[in-house]
């Protein structure tokens, strides 16, 4: 295996429904500029190399309210250096042309630190939010989704490298010929571009999700022999889903919460520091990284910060992301040539 990627999901108080009672802050201060930057903060300067955000349109039972994940992902932007910062952003019901912008303003506001989870949406309530007629069949949930990556990829694409010449003798901006139509048309939604955003410093930001043409695939399975058999695809990167609930301060794992199964499609841990490190080690001979789910954010991740993540460091099995790189560079995927621009 090549670059073995550190990721940590960053939003609301943690997987546990009770984590926001644990929180190190009072509890209308987790919708505050403080709160995001303290621990996206907190994540870089670990090693992470990367921080994701969960997002709905609708709200959840433990999570009443949420600052929408693109922005949280561009305020945090400005303050740090080189972590990754993946938002979730829907693909069923929104429109991708909105979609690509906001992940390419990313792009530049990150100087080439953004991805994008591309997740379905299958709860009737978002269409009426939406003002749209629901989807639920699987493979209009899929089409939907493919369309929207495949929308966003085009676009990402309709400016050329060098489609911005600033020739102030002639009073030039642009190079038309080096903006191009990306001419879509799907079964609910078509798109002429081009975008409205120059093509993002990394060409393409990296796309993580469950299935599709994605960069990194965000691999369903509760345990580490059914992580690895679910990586079958060789054409993207493989993250297993991690639930992490760590040995603390004053309180074994165990201790905590009492004994609880985790969530579907993800393996559950609980121990140790030392332990965690271990099943890090072991996922890091077969995939390509790991998305860790904290139980309680606040608690968790100064241990991961302390102990799991200077371990792995120190042994190599993770790398710090370098200054000044991008996402791809950092997850060793290169950066793609422009479509049109090879085909002209």
């Amino acid at each position: 295996m090549g670059v073995f990627a550190l990721g940590v999901e960053l939003d609301g108080e943690g997987f546990r429904p009770e984590a926001w009672r644990r929180a190190a802050h009072a509890p209308d201060r987790l919708l505050t500029a403080d709160t995001v930057h303290r621990r996206v903060a907190a994540a870089e300067n670990a090693g992470f190399t990367l921080a994701t955000f969960a997002d709905s349109i609708l709200p959840g039972q433990e999570i009443p309210g949420r600052i929408d994940a693109v922005t949280r992902a561009s305020f945090v932007a400005a303050t740090t250096s080189t972590i990754g910062l993946v938002p979730t952003v829907a693909t069923t019901y929104a429109e991708p042309f909105h979609t690509a912008s906001q992940v390419a303003s990313l792009d530049y506001a990150s100087r080439g630190r953004a991805g994008w989870i591309a997740e379905r949406v299958d709860d009737p309530r978002a269409a009426a939010t939406w003002g749209r007629r629901p989807v639920s069949e699987d493979a209009d949930l899929a089409r939907e989704q493919r369309d929207s990556i495949e929308v966003a990829r085009r676009l990402w694409d309709s400016w050329e490298d060098d489609a911005v010449i600033r020739d102030y003798a002639s009073g030039r901006f642009l190079d038309r010929n080096k903006l191009h139509y990306i001419d879509f048309q799907g079964e609910t939604f078509s798109v002429k571009g081009p975008a409205i955003v120059p093509r993002p410093p990394q060409g393409q930001p990296v796309v993580f999700g469950t299935e599709g043409e994605v960069d990194v695939r965000l691999v369903a399975a509760d345990s580490v022999a059914a992580a690895v058999a679910a990586d079958s695809d060789g054409a993207a990167l493989a993250f297993a889903e991690v639930e992490v609930t760590l040995d603390v301060p004053g309180t074994r794992a165990a201790q905590r919460f009492g004994e609880s199964s985790g969530s579907p499609g993800r393996l559950a841990f609980s121990g140790s520091a030392g332990e965690l490190t271990d099943l890090l080690t072991e996922l890091s001979a077969h995939l390509d990284g790991v998305r860790l789910h904290l139980a309680v954010i606040d608690e968790d991740l100064p241990v991961l910060a302390r102990e799991v993540v200077p371990a792995l460091l120190r042994t190599g099995v993770a790398h710090r992301p370098i200054p000044g790189s991008t996402l791809r560079a950092n997850l060793g995927l290169n950066r793609p040539a422009n479509r049109y621009a090879t085909t002209r």
